[in-house]
């Protein structure tokens, strides 16, 4: 008997496909072992890591053993990545397998081909990447756990510093400060519309900018009543060529036009690579198999033509990209559609057009550019326009509909045929106030880009990270609402000039990575006391590091030993003379007692504070809102929170009060909590008893229709319940399952016990979860 062990019981099940009866292919649901919780996991004298089997796993891991003893050759076929040759290692040690039965194989794709040519070619387990992912792994242990108390300590408890998520946090921080400080600078462009004799509209641009409205107008001014003519036309040929094939921060930027988060995307491509659909989607090559290459010629040949073939191999930018990998592929080119629900499907498709367009001829284009003059105005206007001539690769884009990236979609169209020294007639000039803009808020998609170009990370942690720094809660995607400025317009139109002022909308953004209050002083508490930490440079080189030890290049032990013998003494150092930091600010004094306020960061998080901590006379303390934070409060504001909880009046013979909390603003009646809701124009500074009142009512009568029964005489008592899901039991904070087509309000006790006994699922959530390595 032969076993293939793999990460996932889905790889599990595709791979069973492809072997004969005489192979059992079993999972072992990702990592086995992890390091030991006591004493950080690390032996501190030779900063060896010490392992344990994990508690979830040590049903897995007897399994694996008896199967394992039984077999006559025990095949390791977790991922190709470090983390899989970890996998396969740990296995490995834990299963007490032997050398002259354990082969190591690995595969860029699943499919028959690819499972029956690992077979033929098995190899040893590489050391030299397991020690990759063990610096990894004690480097990262060693900085959360040494850097992390300190934070609990100077600035909030259940705080966590990490070596990348730290930096990614940074990134975030420095752009929001970045944006705060700018200060817009206005300039003017002036834009007109032209007719030819044909009466074709020719839009175009003045080919210069104005630092000031006077000089805008000017010009406007000295423009009024002349004749323009056409100039120059030049035409000349251009290009457009494919982007390389999908490497995984790529995929993760192009998915994000899709709508995916960075770790849905991942999701997905690990559920169409397991499902055999797409090759390995952890990698950062541009290449492609001969056998794609030859695949995706077939395909284009077949359903384009010849001459929309181009068969390209890109070089990889990335000096430590593996070129051995493959980029992310289709595993079979001729299948167009693939994938279990329209979420993989849209990204197989996405995965299957560029992979396609990659091999596929250039887009020939040809550009003009016709200039409109006086002989009168040193200015000159500027119309382009641009034509395909030959599709080439945007074939598979349906040519305009859906382009490659972002800098292929400025198609500027087809001009009407013009001539130089035609008179064109104007319809109209118009000069408007631009404001210049700060440099962009990431969202995900925009910070793996940039980790990316500075070399922090690698394919496997950029989405690990983006998914840490938001539940850790220093960073959170926010939406801001517009704010208002007055610009200033003039007008040339039948021969006279308007001049006005009109409002315009600026600063909106959507989904946007933020700093929270708590992501921004920890922030610049770490880049004050750990700024080595915290430096880009020193991040990539750390990373560097890592590639050296998996190229065999390093040793990952000395690399561990240098690094800690310089941080150790500097956490020390830092613990006993750094100040604690709360992100204190002065917001003015309260009118009435004439006391200072601060907003701050407290034990529970940002709040308010009215008088002073060593005051004779204890401080008051408030929470903020949602959506307020400390670094824009105004004092205003503040002084509002020290009004609540605010009553509102009696209900029932009960007070009635509003407040705000962790969780938002709220209703309190009998000492119940009622949510406000703010879609519906709830506010705290507002709401009234009568709304209050509906609020109260409205969560009872929702309470009614989710109880069905109850079980009093239990001690917990038992309850069905109508939820999300449909009817189902509870019993203190355990919820079970009650069977479909089962009528739940004609269950028994009996019958209650007898699901409670019988159900080993509890009826929480299920969200599709791809198999992961812990």
């Amino acid at each position: 008997m032969n076993l293939v062990i793999v990460e996932s019981p889905a790889k599990a099940k595709t791979i069973k496909k492809f072997l004969g009866n005489d192979f059992e292919v079993e999972s072992s649901y990702g990592h086995i072992t992890d390091l030991a919780k006591k004493d950080m996991g690390i032996d501190m004298k030779t900063l060896e890591p010490i392992y344990q089997v994990s508690s979830d796993k040590k049903e897995v891991v007897k399994k694996l053993k008896s199967l394992a003893k039984k077999a006559d050759t025990v095949w390791l076929a977790s991922d190709e990545d470090r983390e899989g040759e970890a996998i396969a290692w740990h296995l490995f040690n834990e299963l007490q397998l032997k050398s002259e039965n354990t082969k190591r194989i690995v595969f860029h794709e699943i499919t028959k081909n690819a499972i029956q040519k690992a077979i033929q070619n098995p190899r040893n387990i590489d050391i030299n990447l397991v020690n990759a992912q063990q610096a990894r792994r004690v480097l990262d242990r060693l900085v959360g756990f040494e850097m992390s108390p300190i934070l609990w300590s100077k600035i909030k408890a259940g705080l966590s510093a990490g070596r990348v998520q730290s930096v990614a946090v940074r990134l975030i921080c420095e752009r929001e400060k970045e944006i705060e400080k700018f200060i817009p600078v206005p300039t003017y462009k002036v834009e007109a519309d032209f007719y030819n004799k044909s009466h074709n509209l020719l839009k175009s641009k003045l080919n210069t900018d104005f630092q000031d409205y006077s000089k805008a107008l000017d010009f406007i001014q000295r423009a009024q009543g002349k004749t323009f003519t056409i100039s120059n036309v030049e035409t000349r040929p251009s290009k457009r060529s494919p982007s390389a094939p999908f490497t995984t921060s790529t995929l993760q930027q192009e998915a994000a036009k899709l709508g995916f988060s960075v770790s849905r995307t991942m999701m997905l491509a690990q559920q169409l690579y397991e499902s055999g659909y797409i090759t390995y989607m952890r990698t950062d090559s541009v290449n492609l198999s001969e056998e794609a290459l030859n695949s995706a010629k077939d395909v284009i040949i077949g359903q384009y033509g010849k001459e929309y073939l181009n068969t390209r191999q890109y070089t990889t930018k990335n000096k430590s990209a593996q070129e051995a990998h493959e980029a992310i592929r289709p595993t079979n080119l001729s299948v167009q559609e693939a994938g279990a629900d329209d979420s993989q499907k849209k990204l197989y498709h996405l995965i299957w057009r560029r992979t396609l367009a990659s091999q596929m001829a250039d887009a020939k284009l040809e550009r003009t550019i016709v200039d409109i003059s006086n002989p009168e105005l040193k200015e000159k206007f500027v119309t382009k326009g641009e034509v395909i001539v030959f599709d080439g690769f945007l074939k598979v884009y349906q040519i305009q509909k859906e382009e490659d990236s972002a800098d292929e979609d400025n198609n500027e169209g087809l001009l009407p045929v013009v001539e130089k020294g035609e008179e064109v007639q104007l319809s109209q000039i118009i000069g408007e106030e631009k404001f210049s803009r700060p440099a962009a808020r990431y969202n995900e998609a925009s910070l793996v880009r940039k980790l990316e170009e500075l070399g922090i990370g690698r394919p496997s942690t950029y989405a690990p990270t983006i998914s840490t720094i938001q539940k850790r809660q220093y960073v959170e995607i926010r939406d801001l609402d517009p704010k208002q400025r007055e610009v200033k317009k003039i007008l040339l139109k039948d021969d006279t000039i308007k001049e006005s002022v009109e409002i315009e909308n600026y600063g909106a953004d959507r989904r946007k990575l933020m700093p929270t209050d708590i992501g921004l002083v920890v922030n610049e508490f770490l880049t004050e006391h750990f700024p080595t930490i915290l430096d880009y440079g020193f991040t990539a080189k750390v990373e560097e590091d890592f590639d050296n030890i998996a190229g065999g290049n390093e040793n990952w032990k000395e690399m561990l030993t240098g690094f800690y013998d310089d941080f150790h003494p500097h956490v020390e150092e830092v613990k006993e003379t750094a100040e604690r930091a709360t992100g204190e600010r002065l917001l003015g004094q309260d009118p009435i007692s004439g006391k200072n306020i601060y907003a701050r960061i407290g034990r529970f998080g940002p709040m308010i504070q009215m008088g002073e901590t060593e005051d004779e006379e204890k401080p008051k303390f408030a929470g903020l809102m949602k959506g307020q934070h400390i670094n824009s409060i105004t004092l205003e504001e503040a002084l509002k929170l020290f009004e609540l909880p605010k009553y509102l009046g009696d209900y029932e013979d009960k007070k009635v009060e509003v407040n705000t909390g962790r969780f938002g603003p709220y209703v309190k009646h009998n000492s119940k909590f009622f949510s406000l809701k703010p879609k519906e124009g709830d506010e705290i500074s507002t709401i009234t008893l009568e709304r209050a009142i509906e609020l109260i009512e409205a969560k009872r009568e929702a309470d009614r229709n989710k109880f069905i029964k109850a079980f009093e005489s239990e001690d917990p008592i038992i309850e069905i319940l109508n939820g999300r899901w449909g009817p189902y039991i509870k019993q203190g904070k355990e919820n079970y399952k009650i069977p479909k087509d089962t009528e739940a309000d004609k269950l028994t006790l009996e019958d209650v016990k007898k699901l409670i006994s019988e159900s080993g699922s509890k009826t929480k959530p299920k969200s599709k979860t791809k198999s992961k390595k812990k």
